[in-house]
């Protein structure tokens, strides 16, 4: 009778961070496809612009690009405790990751109400015209997936701050959101561009 060779992995821990963990991989393949339909969305904002005389069409007026350069400040800061997060959570810091992880949070919650700002300020309906309904899609997506990483994050806020936080797989949790947050912040900069610049610069 022929003898197999095992291996006793008991010892291996059951986490990993990186791309040895599979929430990385997933996090990647989620920022590709949402990636891709924002390339879509801002594709579509040039093919309507391309079949229009004037953009924005008729007297619609520019929209303000106050408040949504204030937000692109504040995502750039955010990035400083998100880094800092991430680290912690992967050095297994939990007193660390309690602490940053409430700055991290108050950064996203300071962008959505600035958000709130932004649509205030774009001088135009949803369904005003086709540069309204173009223009209120790309910038609800991206706070869609804000909106999304925000409640994400408040879900394991709650959870390092309770006896799962001694967990490391809820750590490394921790690390693939503040991956995440890299994605909302890259994503936004093009948006921002299309939305506030390029009425004025084409």
């Amino acid at each position: 009778m022929s003898e197999r060779a095992v291996v006793d992995v008991t010892d291996l821990p059951n986490h990993a961070f990186g791309s040895r963990s599979v929430m990385w991989w997933s996090t990647v393949g989620i920022m590709a496809i949402e990636g891709t339909v924002f390339l879509i969305a801002i594709a579509s904002y040039f093919y309507l612009q391309g079949n229009e005389q004037d953009w924005p069409p008729g007297h619609t007026p520019l929209p303000s690009h106050f408040w949504g350069t204030i937000n692109v400040f504040v995502l750039l800061v955010s990035l400083f405790p998100n880094q800092v997060v991430k680290k912690a959570a992967e050095n297994l810091d939990l007193a660390k990751v309690r602490r940053w992880i409430l700055i991290a949070d108050a950064f996203a919650v300071l962008f959505v109400i600035v958000r709130g700002l932004e649509y205030a300020h774009l001088n135009v309906s949803w369904d005003d015209n086709a540069y309204g309904s173009v223009t209120w899609t790309l910038l609800s997506f991206h706070t869609l997936h804000l909106v999304t990483d925000l409640i994400d994050s408040l879900v394991l806020t709650s959870l390092v701050f309770t006896r799962h936080g001694k967990d490391p797989r809820r750590l490394v949790d921790v690390a693939e959101n503040a991956f995440y947050w890299y994605f909302v912040v890259i994503t936004w900069l093009p948006i921002y561009a299309v939305l506030y610049w390029a009425p004025r610069l084409l």
